[in-house]
């Protein structure tokens, strides 16, 4: 058996006048995450993991933010079709575990829905998705409440 682990990590800018997305969950805030898509951090890091476990490059290179077809796009659906690439390359997903560091808005309400969202995205049980959130202590951009970062795990096997 081939077993690999990949790393996911993206960060999104916070702005007015954006949605708050995040695992697919709309999140009543005042900012939203600036991005070509709907800036779905949680999303983006779940799936730059997958990639980078199967070598098959990172969502930059499958779906280019100068393509006027992502402008918007639902990046759950962007996984949906992250989850057929690389199971066409024959790989399954064993299991994804991310950290979302957000200073505000609280997330502990919307992560059972994320986890839901992502887990159904990909194919395998909620039980596999883990999702967790904490702030920076007020430390460095997303601290300062700029932005929205995420880092992802995965594993995935053949």
């Amino acid at each position: 058996m081939d077993i690999r682990v990949g790393h996911g990590y993206d960060v999104h800018k916070l702005t007015e006048e954006r949605k708050l997305i995040l695992g697919g969950v709309l999140i009543p805030y005042e900012k939203g995450l600036l991005g070509h898509s709907d800036a779905d951090v949680l999303a983006h890091a779940v799936m730059d993991s997958l990639l980078g476990a199967a070598a098959l490059g990172d969502i930059g290179k499958h779906f280019p933010d100068n393509d006027e077809r992502f402008k918007g796009a639902d990046s759950i659906e962007l996984l949906r079709q992250v989850t057929e690439i690389i199971k066409k390359e024959g790989w399954s997903i064993g299991n994804t575990d991310a950290t979302i560091l957000c200073q505000a808005p609280k997330l502990a309400s919307y992560i059972d829905k994320m986890r839901e969202n992502l887990s159904e995205a990909m194919g395998i049980s909620k039980d596999c998705v883990s999702v967790k959130a904490t702030t920076e202590e007020k430390l460095g951009f997303t601290g300062e409440g700029k932005g929205i970062a995420v880092h992802c795990v995965c594993l995935i096997t053949k």
